[in-house]
């Protein structure tokens, strides 16, 4: 009987290899992910189980790109500059030292009827998904093994690039000394391609090969920001970011759905050193999610800014593949291995070092690094950003 299982086997991989598929140029992004990672080789018998495999995976891959694009923390919109009231002098002047953080929010606002607009550009390039290479080969999607061998005889690998680039338009409006209104709407150009081969008894195949480009503006956010407390260049603020679903979800642009996001901010800045914390709740869109984050900026000249950030996230959705086994129905005494989202969340955190230089006049260019420190969900090794700012009316 397992001499006949093993033929059986043989025959029916070589049957699978006879061709390579090719993903049709009309797919969408989730369509090419879903063709990649779906097995082709060995027929197991349990093709319902095999295609809920390939989805879970693909769905998996695809939240992981969404929380890096479609709910992607964007730059603060407040602006470098912020304006108060000398009352003593009765003229308004700089009310902080420092340009402000990059992420993190701080607490005061911009002042008011200051108005302040942008442009950041983000570039990534994903090299790994929960700590497993993507483009070296070696992700394994799915195998065949017999219970009596070590090693399994038929193995699918996966290569996948996946490089974006993130343009981001905001601005920022001083309604009042208290209140900020502001909006970013970032547009990306997403490239994807990956190659799938099988290799059964030594002998490699390539099955399918298949690659996909979106470009396209990406879910858009309306921030509106509260001074509650000010005293001394200290204080707290409360904000709400309402993030619309204005990309296209088939193409892992956006989230699908409206999310709102409320968050607490806490300042204070004194001379050349300010500190900012944030923590904030997010329902709707991709997942609940919980972020928070911390900053530390430091005026190292009336014209430069050196900044520190760290940034956390913890979204309520899968953030890891495991291989899961199970007995093969139709051929006795083989197992298939699958790739299944574990049961962990999303844990991703982020360390940002950065500097902001005061061109001329209120024009402001900034410069980070956002580095990895965890390897949940996508993780690109390193992703660089590039901002100018520009305040109107002082």
């Amino acid at each position: 009987m397992r001499k006949r299982a093993r033929l059986a086997a043989l025959a029916l991989g070589f049957t699978a290899m006879a061709g390579t598929a090719r993903a049709q140029q009309q797919a969408t992004v989730s369509d090419v992910l879903t063709f990649l990672v779906t097995n082709q080789s060995v027929a197991t018998g349990s093709v319902e189980r095999d295609r809920a495999a390939a989805l879970a995976t693909s769905d998996t891959i695809s939240r992981a790109l969404l929380a890096n694009l479609a709910t992607l923390p964007i730059s603060t919109s407040s602006g470098a500059f912020v304006y108060r009231l000398n009352s003593d002098l009765g003229t308004v002047e700089r009310g902080t030292n420092s340009f402000g953080p990059f992420f993190i929010e701080r607490a005061l606002t911009a002042g008011a009827h200051q108005v302040s607009v942008g442009l950041t550009v983000e570039h990534m390039r994903f090299t790994s998904l929960d700590g497993h290479n993507l483009r070296d080969g070696s992700l394994v999607t799915t195998a065949n093994q017999f219970v009596d061998e070590a090693a399994p005889f038929d193995v699918d690998q996966l290569t996948l690039n996946i490089n974006a680039s993130v343009a981001t338009l905001y601005a920022n409006v001083g309604i009042t000394n208290r209140l900020d209104i502001g909006v970013a709407v970032p547009m990306v150009d997403l490239r994807l391609s990956g190659t799938r081969v099988d290799t059964y008894r030594g002998s490699t195949f390539t099955q399918a090969r298949a690659s996909a480009t979106a470009t396209g503006v990406a879910d858009m956010v309306i921030r509106s920001k509260y001074t509650v407390f000010e005293e001394d260049g200290g204080g707290i603020a409360a904000a709400v970011d309402v993030r619309l679903p204005t990309g296209k979800r088939e193409d892992l642009l956006g989230a699908g759905s409206t999310s709102v996001r409320v968050s607490g901010i806490g300042s204070l800045e004194r001379g050349w050193l300010s500190t900012h914390v944030n923590a904030g709740v997010s329902t709707g869109g991709l997942a609940r999610e919980f972020s928070y984050g911390g900053a530390l900026a430091m005026a190292a000249s009336n014209h430069v800014t050196v900044t520190t950030e760290l940034v956390g996230r913890l979204i309520d959705s899968p953030g890891g593949i495991v291989p899961v086994s199970a007995a093969t129905p139709n051929l006795v005494g083989v197992n298939t291995i699958r790739l299944l989202p574990d049961s962990s969340r999303l844990n991703v955190v982020t360390f940002v070092p950065g500097a902001k230089w005061n061109l001329t006049a209120t024009w402001v260019l900034a410069a980070s690094v956002a580095v990895p420190l965890t390897d949940g969900g996508l993780t690109s090794p390193f992703t660089p950003f590039v901002g100018l700012d520009y305040a109107f009316g002082r």
